[in-house]
């Protein structure tokens, strides 16, 4: 049996879809050599500012210790300079010490020295000394014996500038001796300070008296 349809078909509603991609042309793009050099360069200021960080960092910690060595130095000069202070302090006060023992013992060696070189029949009358200088009264039986006296004390050490202020003949009880008078300056010893000076008194007129 034949069927005939004789209804509108249906009519499908087509669409056109998108047109189909062609083949694509892309252009070739250029190797990025400029943004590799400029990384190159970042990298090589990078380093250098690190590097160079890291020097300043090491020159700082240098200099904290030179400062720290100088302020060791500093503290060993100025103990240095406190001891250096104190020994001559104590250099000083020994020196006083030898200067005032050697001027206690210089009566003693004056008076042990004018003895020693005394001759016979040759004595001593009085002894005064006015700082350095020394002054001797006496008596000697004859000028040869004066003289050698003299002669004795100029050649001691301990005395220089030997001087004869006056001689003259005596008698007593028959005999006939020579009365003296000498001035010398009596040689310290090395470190000693000289006696202190007396006041210079004021001088006296003397009236000599002449035995006839």
């Amino acid at each position: 049996m034949i069927r005939i349809n004789l209804l509108k078909p249906e009519s499908k509603d087509f669409k056109e879809g998108p047109a189909a991609p062609g083949p694509e042309f892309k252009a070739k793009k250029a190797f990025p050599f400029t943004s590799i050099f400029i990384l190159v360069i970042i990298a090589i200021l990078a380093g250098a500012f690190f590097l160079q960080k890291r020097m300043v960092s090491q020159e700082r910690d240098r200099l904290q210790a030179a400062q720290a060595e100088k302020k060791k130095l500093e503290y060993v000069i100025a103990k240095l300079d406190e001891l250096e202070k104190q020994k001559a302090v104590f250099e000083r006060k020994i020196g006083l010490v030898n200067q005032l023992r050697a001027q206690k013992d210089s009566a003693v060696i004056i008076l042990d020295e004018l003895s020693k070189k005394l001759p016979d029949w040759v004595w001593l009358t009085e002894v005064s000394s006015q700082g350095q200088m020394i002054q001797i009264k006496g008596n000697a039986l004859s000028n040869n014996l004066l003289a050698d006296y003299i002669y004795n004390l100029e050649s001691s050490a301990h005395f220089a500038n030997v001087n004869l202020i006056s001689s003259a003949q005596k008698s007593s009880r028959g005999a006939q001796y020579l009365e003296f008078s000498l001035t010398l300056n009596y040689v310290l010893p090395e470190g000693a300070l000289p006696p202190p000076q007396k006041p210079a008194a004021k001088p006296t007129p003397k009236t000599k008296i002449k035995r006839g």
